[in-house]
């Protein structure tokens, strides 16, 4: 008895590693944030460049920028991306965590000597067949 539930307990530790494994970051996502009292968006796209990942991030008025440092370990997505914001270049850091077709976490860039940080939500967008 003690051996088929060590058995089972293997494959069932070992079936949830392997699902760990599945995190899939490539695609487009919808992303949304607030700063402030400012609702905003932007895209961020992921795609495999030979067994690396690389991808852009646009906003509504920004084309799309290179995503830096960008890697996956454990369901976590890490990048950075230069966001112009008037005449200004700033580097925003994002830390998110894929599950399924959700991504959630946060960004974070220094403005004027004060680190502001704030909550991320997207969606990947489905592909047509």
């Amino acid at each position: 008895m003690k051996t088929i539930l060590s058995v089972a307990l293997a494959f069932g530790v070992c079936g949830l590693a392997g699902a760990a494994d599945k995190v899939d970051p490539v695609g487009t996502w919808k992303c949304e944030y607030q700063i402030g009292e400012m609702k905003r968006t932007s895209t961020l796209t992921v795609k495999k460049d030979g067994d690396k990942l690389a991808g852009t991030m646009a906003w509504p008025d920004q084309k799309e920028t290179e995503l830096k440092d960008l890697k996956l370990k454990d369901g976590t997505l890490t990048f950075s991306a230069v966001r112009k914001f008037m005449d200004n270049e700033i580097t925003v850091e994002y830390t998110l965590t894929i599950d399924g077709d959700k991504l959630k976490g946060h960004g974070a860039a220094d403005f004027g000597g004060m680190k502001q940080e704030f909550e991320i939500h997207a969606t990947k967008e489905k592909k047509d067949k």
